[in-house]
């Protein structure tokens, strides 16, 4: 008798485990997530030299240098999770749209003397701003247990509000740039998600957003008093980012 009592015994552990696997998580789902978003900014300012300009041809390259920044953007993420997926054994397979607040925002600044005479000085500041994001995105997972483990990527969405400011000590010339624009790039990332009850889950998440660069020019170059333009040194300005956003959730199917 004991020697068909254990394959039995081992057989419905085995159906048992499989069945566990199997859990189903298919259909429609609404939920939210909260956590944080780490940002790194690259951001540039450069200037032309023109004879009939401001600068001295010695003064450019302090320019660049002191415009090379990268300022950290970090800030709350959080927001809704809507979608729908299928299963088909233990895998699973979808697609989830999030919205919600991405409130990044990160400034750094920049001095150097002029090289024509060093008791004055050049300042750049440059910032990178977001607000929120939108992200649609296929998930792909297997199921162990009442745990999913999963993998995602696709589109993402921000806005991003880039701003710089020149100011020096030599004539009191100041000038500034920017944009304000809705950037799409692209995420992916992974997760752990588990089945607390047949309709409510709850998860952890990390994503990498990358949101490619934004440029600008600007010809407003000021200074000394009464007010001289000086429209022929061109500044360039450009930004690019990307965010590390980890968050906790909760998911309910219907």
């Amino acid at each position: 008798m004991k020697k068909f009592l254990m394959p039995s015994v081992m057989i419905l552990s085995f159906a048992a485990v499989m069945g566990a696997q199997t859990a189903d998580w298919k259909g429609f789902y609404v939920g939210g997530s909260l956590g944080g978003a780490l940002g790194r900014a690259a951001a540039t300012t450069t200037a032309v030299f023109s004879p009939t300009g401001y600068f001295a041809q010695s003064s450019i390259p302090v320019v660049a240098e002191v415009g090379a920044q990268h300022p950290k953007d970090n800030g709350l993420a959080g927001g809704i999770t809507a979608g729908y997926t299928r299963m088909r054994g233990m895998w699973l397979y979808g697609v989830e749209i999030d919205f919600g607040a991405m409130g990044m925002s990160g400034s750094q600044t920049g001095t150097a003397p002029y090289p024509v005479n060093p008791l004055t000085t050049l300042t750049i500041t440059q910032s990178v701003k977001t607000n929120w994001l939108l992200t649609v995105r296929p998930r792909i997972g297997v199921v162990r247990g009442k745990v999913l483990y999963y993998l995602t990527g696709g589109l993402a969405i921000t806005d991003v509000n880039y701003q710089e400011v020149f100011t020096d000590t030599f004539a009191d010339c100041t000038e500034n740039g920017g944009v304000k624009t809705t950037k799409a790039g692209w995420t992916a990332g992974g997760g752990i998600e588990y089945q607390a009850s047949p309709r409510w889950s709850v998860k952890v998440e990390y994503l990498y957003a990358g949101f490619g660069t934004v440029s600008t020019t600007s010809t407003n170059l000021m200074g000394f008093s009464p007010p001289i333009p000086f429209p022929t040194n061109v500044f360039t300005h450009t930004a690019s980012l990307h965010a590390n956003v980890i968050r906790g959730g909760f998911n309910y199917r219907f």
